[in-house]
């Protein structure tokens, strides 16, 4: 058992220390002062008290608590460097992409933009592939049709753009509950520590210590939502841009199904003239 303590005392160290914290100060501040206390008989466990590492002072607020703050504190490290590399925008729209998918329209080369939305792992070589699967499967659909599979996909599409950094908002709402259910619960151990030899300043020590799970749930939460606010204007950013994509993919198509109807009516009155 000693073992395994030590083991998770390392792992929650390692995970804390990914964010950058204001909790050696908070630590410093909850330590007893080491000073005019040292010169008197308490002198030795005061000094013993201000060599605590930070680790020690991160433990004090229980495994029960800063377990679930350290799995967090990894997750909304992992989630913010996943945001930086995705959310981008070579992962929504590319020049490369709108120039191949113009150029194709154009000359009516359906299958080739199709495989060319095969090789991309673009949102708006999603909404493409979609719309023209449906458009050459269902050759006698109207443009109002083909028009409302691309509205369906571009919807999911964003959808999926928001929905992926809600999680992120949701560590920096959730990490401060638990540093605060923490500090309730360290309050209330302290309280009923109270007996008719207990003396108001050896309470201070536990309110300080329960009061370092908030810290930690703060040190967590507050970095997530500033991250989250960013990532949350990006993806406004990529999402009208993917709506402009869209819209002026729609157009191109659009003027394709009117030059293909012309030539349709043309050919039939000609045949009627025949």
């Amino acid at each position: 058992m000693p073992v395994q303590l030590s083991a998770m005392k390392k792992v929650l160290a390692s995970v804390f220390l990914t964010f950058p914290t204001i909790l050696p100060v908070v630590a410093q501040q909850a330590a007893p002062a080491g000073g005019a206390a040292a010169s008197g008989p308490g002198g030795s466990a005061a000094a013993a008290a201000s060599q605590e590492t930070f680790l020690d002072i991160l433990m004090k607020g229980g495994l029960f608590v800063m377990t679930p703050l350290a799995v967090l504190s990894f997750l909304a490290v992992l989630l913010i460097i996943f945001y930086i590399l995705t959310i981008r925008q070579g992962t929504v729209v590319s020049n490369k992409f709108m120039n191949a998918a113009d150029a194709l329209i154009r000359k009516q080369d359906y299958l080739g933009l199709i495989a060319v939305c095969n090789r991309e792992n673009e949102c708006i070589a999603r909404i493409v592939y979609k719309t023209l699967d449906f458009a050459t499967k269902n050759p006698t659909a109207s443009f109002d049709e083909v028009r409302e599979v691309t509205e369906a996909e571009g919807t999911r599409q964003a959808s999926m753009l928001n929905n992926r950094i809600s999680y992120l908002n949701d560590i920096g709402r959730i990490a401060p509950m638990i540093g605060l259910l923490g500090t309730v619960i360290g309050m209330i151990e302290a309280f009923n520590e109270i007996g008719p030899g207990v003396q108001q300043t050896e309470l201070g020590g536990g309110v300080s210590k329960a009061l370092i799970t908030t810290a930690a749930g703060l040190v967590i939460g507050i970095p997530s939502l500033i991250f989250y606010s960013i990532f949350r204007g990006k993806v406004q950013r990529l999402i009208a841009e993917l709506e402009a994509a869209m819209t002026h993919i729609m157009a191109l198509l659009a003027a394709q199904y009117k030059r293909a109807n012309y030539r349709a009516s043309a050919r039939r009155d000609s045949a009627g003239n025949d």
